[in-house]
């Protein structure tokens, strides 16, 4: 007779199985079959293959507050952010979930809103909630104040970082997305290489200025003129290419520090005659769909791939859950899409 998934009770009404007909299928006892199911104490392997087999078969479910109350654990996590627009946080989001939902542990998020006072409301909130960790991001890779101290639970800062050292942080390789940006110009034979991007007091912006004046200078290289800082916008980057070109000065590269401003570099350089990619190659940063697929042509852009940024610090935040912290500050690398504005 084939295992059946529920208990069968008189007049037929079912019942979900339970974790003593879970051990008598496998043949084991009940405390066994426990630690089995919850991953815990020292069973063969084939034990513990034998007790998941059977909890399959039967279509047991363990009950969730009975293993919370076992475990001590919640297996949730909550997810502040300061990113009111979603436009880092949900990708990041997205690839947490992924990461968490292998573990069936599900996630509150919650829009501090740039407002420090909501922000510690919000942690407030969690932490009664009994949240087992969490993580905390934004819109700025910049470090920021920890979000508490002496917390009882594992904190994650993700894009974002902490001013804390040994706090466990996760950002984008924005420097090395830079230099793979110079790389791919220098490869199509690009040596005069402008750099448009955003407010000089924006670490985004510095970092990724820097790092694309260092790689030109390994090939004994400078940028055409200084970096030029302005606003993270389409019109910025309509303006910067107006007084770049009014400059008279040779240039065949722009590297832009978001996929916006490039987009509005690429409006005015077409405007004024030049081609796209053929007179100017043009990559800008982020790889942004809205902005990137929308451009003429098509942009080249680094890509900071959020998704795994979030499942990385997902991992980072089960693993310290689980007694095994990573301090200190991970760098996610990121990629280059490369498409019409270079080829």
């Amino acid at each position: 007779m084939p295992p059946r998934k529920l208990s069968e009770t008189p007049g037929n009404v079912a019942k979900p199985a339970t974790i003593s007909e879970v051990a008598l299928l496998a043949g084991v006892s009940v405390g066994t079959a426990s630690k089995a199911l919850n991953g815990r104490g020292s069973l063969r392997a084939e034990t513990r293959q034998r007790v998941l087999s059977a909890a399959e078969q039967l279509g047991f479910q363990p009950n969730r507050a009975a293993v919370t109350l076992n475990s001590g654990r919640t297996y949730t996590v909550g997810m502040i952010t300061t990113d009111t627009i979603g436009r880092f946080s949900i990708p990041l989001l997205m690839g947490a979930e992924d990461a968490l939902g292998a573990g069936e542990m599900s996630v509150f998020l919650c829009d501090a809103r740039d407002d420090p006072i909501r922000e510690q409301y919000y942690l407030r909130t969690l932490l009664s909630r009994r949240v087992d960790g969490i993580i905390v991001t934004g819109r700025r890779t910049q470090a920021r104040p920890p979000i508490g101290a002496a917390l009882p639970i594992p904190v994650v800062y993700a894009f974002i970082s902490s001013a804390d050292p040994h706090d466990c942080s996760v950002v984008p390789d924005e420097a090395g997305g830079a230099r793979k940006a110079v790389d791919h110009l220098l490869a199509t034979g690009r040596r005069r290489v402008a750099h448009i991007t955003g407010p000089e007091h924006h670490h985004s912006a510095t970092v990724r200025a820097a790092a694309a004046a260092g790689r030109l200078a390994e090939d004994g290289l400078d940028l055409v003129g200084a970096p030029m800082f302005g606003e993270w916008s389409e019109a910025w980057g309509r303006q910067a290419a107006r007084i770049l070109l009014g400059a008279d000065t040779a240039f065949d590269a722009v590297f832009c520090g978001s996929d916006q401003i490039a987009r509005g570099v690429a409006d005015a350089l077409q405007a004024a005659g030049r081609r796209v990619p053929g007179d100017v190659a043009l990559v800008g940063f982020d790889n942004w769909d809205v902005m990137a697929l929308a451009c003429q042509p098509p942009l080249t852009s680094v890509d900071m791939e959020l998704e795994t940024l979030g499942r990385t610090a997902a991992d980072l935040l089960l693993a310290a859950i689980n007694g095994e912290p990573s301090p200190g500050r991970h760098t996610s690398p990121g990629r280059l899409v490369i498409r019409d504005s270079t080829a």
